[in-house]
């Protein structure tokens, strides 16, 4: 009981995760010459570059980046088979799609000098700096504004994976050409959620903060598995495959997770005596207090 209860319903534990298929297989999406630019390459822009790249939407050769650190940025995109030149403008001039991926607090520093390069209407600019939405875009841009094209999002870490989710707030001024093409390109790796700008922060909040919320609940398993006597590994590879089932049963069924838990619990079981363990540790308010605390900073 202790190893399975794991897994969602305390059921059988999922195999093990089968090898990657082989990357030569795989077919472009975006097959012509489109080449993705990052602006900084910390590890957000490295995650949404490698689920790109790991996902056959675009090859490696067609992502160019910039970053502080010369240096590292070299070892990194080496890494990846991208490219690495030594400033934003080189970026804006290489690229088509434009990833601004610093901290909010560099954009206007680093942006400002590459205006003049973003105007073509052949480019168009993906904001993830979190707190940039298109009115501060505008703003900072001022008269150039009208004749560049920006779309503000908030990504998170497993779209590394192809499994990430891209907040994106519901106004743009990408042509609607331009807004296929970031639909083909992100929606390939990510769900794209749109939601109003006033909303942006807590959508933010939960799938771009959560993450860690989530790792720490994987982590506590982890620990409770190996309590009882599991392979600290095997009873992550547990934990983190119940956590992909559960999100994909919700987005393949629509379900209320309240139904979904109740699914699991059967009469005088295993899973509902865990269940008032953590109502009486105040686990869902845990939760939400968690959100208060981003969301009141």
């Amino acid at each position: 009981v202790h190893a399975v209860c794991l897994t969602m319903g305390c059921g059988t534990a999922e195999p093990a995760p089968q090898p990657k298929e082989n990357r030569t297989q795989r077919t472009y999406i975006m097959t012509d010459s489109t080449t993705i630019g990052f602006i900084g390459f910390g590890n957000m822009g490295q995650a949404i570059a490698r689920g790109l790249i790991e996902s056959g939407t675009v090859g490696a050769d067609q992502i160019v980046a910039c970053a502080a650190h010369y240096d590292k940025l070299l070892a990194t995109t080496k890494a990846m088979g991208a490219r690495a030149v030594h400033d934003p403008i080189e970026v804006a001039a290489a690229a088509d799609v434009i990833i601004v991926a610093i901290k909010p607090y560099q954009v206007e520093a680093v942006m400002k000098p590459v205006v003049q390069t973003l105007v073509d209407d052949n480019k168009f600019v993906v904001s993830i700096a979190a707190g940039w939405t298109l009115e501060k875009f505008q703003r900072m841009l001022g008269e150039m504004s009208e004749l560049i094209h920006v779309q503000c999002t908030i990504p998170n870490t497993p779209m590394a994976v192809g499994k990430g989710v891209l907040v994106t707030e519901d106004v743009d001024t990408l042509t609607p050409e331009q807004r296929n093409r970031f639909e083909a390109l992100f929606g390939s790796i990510a769900l794209i959620e749109r939601v109003d700008t006033a909303h942006m922060g807590i959508a933010m909040c939960i799938a771009g903060c959560a993450p860690a919320f989530t790792e720490m609940y994987m982590e506590a398993l982890g620990d409770a598995g190996v309590k009882y006597g599991l392979q600290r590994a095997t009873a992550y590879r547990l934990a983190a495959k119940m956590i992909e089932g559960v999100g994909a049963l919700y987005m393949s069924e629509s379900e209320h997770p309240g139904a979904m838990k109740d699914a699991v619990c059967s009469p005088g079981g295993t899973t509902i005596k865990g269940v008032a363990s953590l109502e009486e540790s105040a686990f869902r308010g845990a939760v939400i207090k968690a959100v208060d605390a981003i969301e009141q900073r």
